[in-house]
């Protein structure tokens, strides 16, 4: 092992996401992706201004407050048959622990005659422009005062297919106005996230697109969904939008991209884009899914209404472009009740929450949102999930006997800083996890481990991490019946 040839990690936090730091060929435990599990409902979206097309959440963590943007939208209109019962509006709320959320009276817009609502905007009269809203607070050291929420929305004519994204900026992340135009490259129609990348001193954005559209400028819903990344130094000029390398993997529509960095390793990023599965005909399984009632009436508007569902995968990336992408589904409809399976399951919001756990004494846990009862003709509901700290992957190792040779992971050679080293594992009362650090001249060989921690301190026999900082190394973990999320080195 050489300077040279080593990866530099310093003190950051490493997740076990994917392969970046593993020597694959010596690794014999497995990437396992997790699952979130199910809470409560957070909010109802029962106001007459909102409705069962309330979606694409956004969540915005803002110096001890959460603030929240949505649309307030009615799908379908159950006598009638048409989109849109009241054009998008753009609705607000906020919570202080991100668990019990209130919906303000701004007093900012009038619906039905009165401005005792939480509407922050009505759709423009030239373009609707608030069908999408994401909003992100601008970290950028150069940012003007004025500027510091920025929203990102399409300005559309859908039947045209002529598209652009716009920059809404505030002062205060309530009142928005209109600023620049960003793009025309793309087709937006859903949330395009933003945000200031301190690594590289630049915006990122990631939007919607299609690719595969036949016949060229036709429906473009002939062809598939997608994502691209695009990147500007002042949120005005941009380059052109650019898809993103999942690698040599199937190629599939992907709906949204939810795309943000993750808060305990702000240089990895991760995503839930929501998975679009159209099938090509009507068959005798729908029947058997929940409302098929409503599900008939929705495809009088348009066929795939009632013929595509939806599911939500997990993605992350180290530098934005090349991703790690699982096709097994991070989230699904879940168990068949009156209003799921459809078009809309799982539309992640934008915006992971570290809240404390129901479980006396337990730590905390990271809370997610997703909508409840899309397309429902009767009020949404945005539902919690929670997941644990770094959990959505791990290297997972079985249970093996004691004759039986355990499972390892081991990593390229690196270089760390500091004198102390923690992981955040879990393992059954039988299984555990040992590790070895493995310089050119010392090793360190830790206890065995047993237990469930986010922040397990190891423990070496006879000798000290600090002698090891500063020369590359390698990791090699055994484990059984066991579960590693990340490692952290510390002083």
């Amino acid at each position: 092992m050489t300077m040279s040839n080593a990866i530099t990690i310093g003190s950051r936090r490493e997740l076990f996401w994917d392969e970046y730091l593993i020597d694959t060929e010596q690794t014999t435990a497995e990437l396992k992706l997790h699952r979130p599990r199910a809470e409560e409902v957070v909010i109802d979206h029962k106001e007459a201004w909102e409705g069962d097309g309330c979606y694409f959440h956004c969540i915005v963590k803002d110096d001890g407050l959460y603030r929240m943007y949505y649309l307030g939208l009615e799908t379908v209109d159950p006598e009638v048959t048409r989109l849109n019962a009241h054009p998008p509006l753009l609705c607000y709320a906020e919570s202080t622990d991100g668990r019990n959320w209130v919906k303000p009276k701004l007093g900012i817009c009038e619906f039905d005659g009165s401005k005792e609502n939480n509407i922050i905007a009505l759709p423009e009269n030239d373009a609707g422009a608030f069908g999408h809203f994401p909003v992100f607070k601008d970290t950028n050291p150069d940012c003007p005062p004025e500027e510091l929420y920025k929203g990102v929305a399409p300005k559309c004519n859908w039947t045209m297919n002529d598209c652009s994204l716009w920059c809404f900026t505030s002062a205060d992340g309530i009142h928005f106005k209109k600023a620049w135009p960003m793009t025309d490259c793309g087709s937006f129609d859903n949330l395009n996230s933003a945000f200031w990348d301190k690594y590289t001193n630049q915006y990122v954005c990631y939007i919607r697109d299609y690719h595969n559209v036949f016949p060229p400028g036709e429906d473009l819903n002939n062809g598939i969904r997608d994502i691209r990344r695009m990147v500007s130094k002042d949120f005005k000029n941009w380059t052109v939008p650019v898809l993103l390398d999942f690698g040599d993997v199937e190629d599939y529509p992907l709906y949204t991209n939810v795309i943000q960095p993750y808060h305990r390793a702000d240089g990895m990023l991760i995503g839930f884009p929501t998975r679009y599965v159209e099938r090509n005909r009507w068959t005798a399984n729908f029947d058997q899914l929940p409302g098929v009632d409503r599900r008939k009436k929705r495809m009088e508007l348009e066929p795939r209404y009632g013929l595509a569902t939806t599911d939500c995968l997990f993605i992350s990336s180290r530098d934005g472009q090349k991703w790690k992408r699982w096709d097994e589904a991070f989230m699904t409809p879940g168990p068949e009740r009156e209003y799921n399976w459809v078009y809309g399951d799982c539309g992640m919001a934008l915006g992971l929450i570290e809240t404390p756990s129901d479980l006396p004494g337990a730590p905390n846990e990271l809370s997610m949102h997703a909508p409840d009862n899309h397309w429902g003709m009767i009020p949404a509901k945005l539902r919690r999930y929670t997941i644990r700290m770094d959990g959505f992957v791990s290297y997972h190792a079985p249970y093996q006997p004691g004759w039986f040779p355990s499972c390892k992971v081991v990593t390229k050679p690196f270089v760390f800083t500091g004198g102390k080293l923690s992981i955040n594992f879990a393992t059954s009362a039988a299984g555990y996890v040992k590790i070895g650090l493995i310089g050119e001249s010392e090793q360190l060989l830790s206890i065995e481990m047993f237990g469930d921690s986010l922040d397990r301190t190891v423990d070496f026999e006879g000798g000290d991490v600090a002698s090891l900082s500063n020369k590359p190394i390698r990791m090699e973990i055994t484990m059984s019946d066991a579960d590693i999320y990340s490692f952290i080195f510390s002083e």
